[in-house]
């Protein structure tokens, strides 16, 4: 390997800088969707009530874990491409598609605001294949998959809470 400077290394894992840095930028929309959802989750697992909320309590603690469990992965990702990851509100607020709710809605628009997040947050994965797949960047590849699964799967799970 070839030094850049005394204290940085280049990467050569055959991916060009530019693709690196496109699939890094993509990878931090994703980590801050991911963290808002997070948060919101989180937010309504504390603050949810009404007759379901037994159920959606425990059903929002197991989301919110899995989704904190991601964070790490997604941010790694993202420092293997030799980019910081961002780890701010402020960055996580710029390059987030998804807002903030405010107040504390009713279990049922909790739900609904879930599955719209859950379903941003897919999206957001998906829109990174372009890149990843013309970079030939499995790695990143096989994380946006397990990722989607997991969105789309709860998304679902969600909105069948609300059907009659």
């Amino acid at each position: 390997m070839k030094a850049k400077s005394s204290k940085t290394l280049s990467i050569d894992i055959g991916i060009s800088d530019t693709d690196r840095a496109k699939i890094a930028q993509g990878l931090s929309r994703l980590l801050a969707d991911s963290y808002t959802l997070y948060l919101m989750t989180h937010n309504f697992h504390w603050n949810v009530t009404g007759p379901m909320f037994n159920t959606l309590h425990n059903m929002f603690m197991q989301q919110y874990t899995e989704q904190w469990n991601a964070l790490d992965i997604i941010a790694e990702r993202i420092r293997a491409l030799g980019h910081p990851a961002p780890g701010t509100y402020s960055e996580f607020a710029k390059l987030a598609s998804i807002k903030e709710v405010s107040g504390v809605p009713k279990a049922m628009d909790m739900i609904k605001h879930l599955v719209a997040a859950q379903e941003a947050t897919a999206r957001t994965a998906r829109s990174l294949f372009p890149v990843v797949d013309k970079a030939n960047d499995q790695p990143t590849a096989d994380v946006l998959t397990q990722r989607l699964e997991v969105h789309e799967k709860t998304a679902w799970m969600l909105r069948s809470l609300m059907e009659e």
